[in-house]
């Protein structure tokens, strides 16, 4: 249905003063937030169930990278009846720990399922949203809350011929809910991020053969994934306390301590190599977060951090060409989210497991047979797309999202995101993005954490001082990207753009090259919204629909 023509008439919509769409870890602590406010509010949901993107990312070997007991949401309710079982959880226990949230605070009944989002119109003379569904519903509201997540829409294969293959294929980030059979057969997986990785062990232990197409290799660190016992989880609900203080202090969100040294701090090479063994050996982010405080800032500690990494690839995997084609050289590490994987490089070492550098030999296209590259065409049986997301734009800029005057979203952004601490754009009153595009980069379920208890604090504080209309000033905006850019270019992250890193959308095709996050920790985001609220929330227009058209 058009968002401008053949709309619902007023009687056949649905109304609530807060409508929140998307109902993964953002969206379900969002209502949350608003049923401890009083504040009517319904959500909209896309597939048949709450979990966001790990309802859809269901693909084998599907799992967290953050530590369980960091990648969950500081509600004393559900932390004393929740227990997880790994380190790092897979895909269907995620999904059920959300699930778990949803119900045990009894928020389910609040969201409509099947309802995929497909415009969303505000009217400035009645200062309300129409949202309307692919299904023809429609909805109403003075609050229009996107939680639309970064990794939502999957990058669309950048070849020809997709169409014209003969056999199967799949793509990590629609998985069916089936399980898929690759036994015997002959695969291809294109694309080595995170899903990539974490999909390629698991199929390759079915396959007769399988091919994986790399464009760009990856640090990719051991997860050491293992069970969490009683005395662990005992101990999680006892601290609770503190275990979030540790979270919030950390600069990336996480249960951590900084390692308390830099490259300087530490003279002899073979103390700097006992350490980054301690670190590999501990797995996933605590060997960047516990061996050196500078890997980020410091091109020396990087370097040896990232030779480190390249020794242990060329130690695992056998043939040396497959070891030089798997280790990064062209950036640093950490200039791209290094993935957690089990059993990576290990998988090289099998016989019926190829790779491909599709930069020495581009793909060109899918044929009725398989995959023709620029060098020879592989016959396959089944094809599996990990080409990563249009992050954290991709949902706002495919959704027909006009704010005031008919102005489109996409419009506007075509040359990148313009908001104010992430939340907010001028020229959309009252939109107030869940953690969307140039908000903090952490520990996911810690910035969501943040995130709604201030938006939280700001709908009452709008109620308390009959405001009814709230949106971010150009002005701030303009200063807002030129905070994030600089933050990001005094980092060695700023190599990311070489690397196609999804940090600044460098991996989909056509996209404007723009900082898509805040770099500068949790600490410093969290000092920025207490600014805005504090100065009586200075950088965003205020105002109630009885001045509404005095512009």
């Amino acid at each position: 249905m058009s968002a401008l023509n053949d709309a619902p008439t007023a009687d056949q919509r649905t109304h609530a003063e807060a409508i929140v769409v998307g109902a993964g870890f953002a969206g379900i602590r969002m209502l949350v937030e608003l049923r401890k406010l009083g504040i009517p509010a319904l959500g909209l949901e896309a597939a048949a169930d709450v979990g966001g993107t790990w309802y859809w990312n269901r693909y084998p070997g599907a799992r967290t990278d953050s530590e369980a007991w960091s990648y969950a949401l500081p509600l004393p309710e559900v932390e004393q009846e929740w227990a997880w079982t790994e380190r790092y959880p897979a895909q269907a226990e995620v999904q059920r720990y959300i699930a778990f949230v949803a119900d045990r605070m009894d928020v389910r009944r609040d969201i409509r399922f099947n309802q995929r989002l497909a415009s969303a119109v505000y009217d400035e003379y009645s200062n309300l949203w129409t949202l309307t569904t692919e299904s023809g519903d429609a909805f109403t509201c003075t609050y229009f809350l996107p939680a639309l997540g970064h990794l939502t829409v999957a990058n669309e294969p950048p070849f020809l011929g997709v169409g014209e293959f003969a056999g199967e294929i799949y793509q990590t980030s629609k998985w069916p809910h089936e399980k898929v059979d690759f036994t015997g057969k002959r695969v291809a997986v294109v694309g080595t991020g995170s899903s990539g990785v974490q999909v390629i062990p698991l199929i390759a232990e079915e396959a007769e053969h399988l091919t994986v197409f790399q464009r760009t290799p990856n640090y990719i660190m051991p997860a050491r994934n293992h069970p969490l016992d009683e005395e662990f989880q005992r101990d999680l609900r006892e601290n609770s306390a503190a275990h979030w203080a540790k979270a919030n202090n950390h600069f990336f969100g996480f249960a951590m301590e900084p390692a308390g040294r830099t490259y300087d701090d530490v003279t002899s090479e073979e103390e700097r190599q006992r350490i980054f063994e301690e670190g590999w050996q501990k797995g996933g982010f605590r060997f960047a977060f516990e061996t050196f405080d500078d890997l980020v800032l410091d091109q020396r500690s990087n370097d040896a951090a990232s030779e480190f990494i390249r020794s242990k690839i060329r130690e695992t995997v056998k043939d040396p060409a497959t070891a030089e084609l798997l280790s990064p050289r062209t950036y640093p590490y950490i200039a791209k989210r290094p993935p957690t994987g089990v059993n990576y490089f290990e998988t090289y070492n099998r016989e019926n497991v190829t790779l491909v550098d599709v930069n020495e030999a581009p793909i060109e296209a899918l044929t009725p047979r398989g995959l023709r590259t620029s060098r020879q065409e592989y016959e396959l049986d089944a094809i599996v797309l990990a080409t990563g997301f249009d992050v954290s734009t991709g949902a706002y800029s495919r959704t027909d999202i006009r704010g005031r005057d008919g102005v489109k979203l996409s419009d506007v952004w075509a040359d990148g995101p313009e908001t104010y601490l992430g939340l907010s754009a001028p020229g959309f009153p009252n939109m107030l993005m869940v953690c969307g595009p140039q908000s903090v980069y952490i520990n996911h379920p810690i910035a969501v954490e943040m995130i709604v208890s201030w938006l939280g604090r700001l709908l009452q504080w709008l109620r308390d001082n009959h405001h009814d209309r709230i949106e971010a000033t150009p002005e701030m905006a303009e200063q807002w990207a030129h905070t994030i850019e600089a933050i990001f270019r005094s980092t060695l992250m700023s190599a990311g753009t070489h690397a196609h890193s999804w940090y600044v959308g460098a991996n989909s095709e056509g996209k404007p090259r723009k900082v898509l996050f805040h770099f500068g920790g949790a600490a410093l985001y969290s000092q920025a919204l207490t600014d805005a609220a504090e100065n009586n929330y200075a950088g965003f227009t205020l105002s109630t629909k009885a001045t509404a058209g005095q512009r």
